[in-house]
């Protein structure tokens, strides 16, 4: 069964629906054929940020974006010392 993706338009329709008190969660999950959990939780993430709610498919809240970003760098940054420290010990081999 292949997981059912909703826009951020649409997620904000259903909860102005809600919020309007015209009908209740458990309603409108009904008329739209979604779960009523589901609503609550759209719910809870847009109080807690309501300009960066549903960031939408493959995109981030522009906090973990630039961990993650930074996490990239960081990782690089880890390779080139560690190449660094392998050509140091080869040419500071005495030869032969």
């Amino acid at each position: 069964m292949k997981r059912r993706q909703y826009d951020r338009e649409f997620k904000l329709e259903i909860l102005r629906l809600v919020q309007e008190g015209k009908q209740t969660a458990a309603q409108v999950a009904r008329d739209f054929g979604i779960r009523e959990n589901l609503i609550h939780k759209w719910k809870r993430a847009f109080a807690e940020d309501p300009m960066n709610a549903f960031p939408g498919k493959g995109s981030l809240k522009p906090e973990n974006e630039a961990i993650r970003c930074l996490e990239r760098e960081n990782a690089i940054l880890r390779e080139e010392r560690d190449i660094l420290k392998k050509a140091l010990a080869i040419f500071s081999k005495t030869p032969k």
